[in-house]
Parts: C-alpha cells; structure tokens; sequence
C-alpha cells in the first residue's frame, strides 16, 4: 500500500527527495521542512505527483 511520492521545495521548485507514504492512512499531501541543496538552506517541501 505504501506509494513512492516525490518532494519539491516550495522556494525554488527543485523536486530534491524521494520518499514513501501509505495512503490509505494518509489521505492530505505531505509537508516536510527539509534542506534545499539549490537554496542552501531549510524550506518547506511538499508533496507532488510523480
């Protein structure tokens, strides 16, 4: 049940990580504070379609 699902940060709309999720427990998008490489700092990174 578990889908891999991609993370693009919010600031430069990079997609930098790859992760998973159960979606059938987890209806609503993922967001997840994590370091942007490309802004060389902590942004918010949410969930988008692979």
């Amino acid at each position: 049940m578990r889908d891999i699902i991609l993370l693009e940060c919010t600031e430069c709309g990079r997609r930098n990580y790859a992760t998973t999720k159960n979606k059938k427990n987890n209806r609503e998008k993922l967001q997840i504070k994590k370091y942007c490489k490309y802004c060389k700092k902590h942004t918010i990174h949410k969930e988008v379609k692979p």
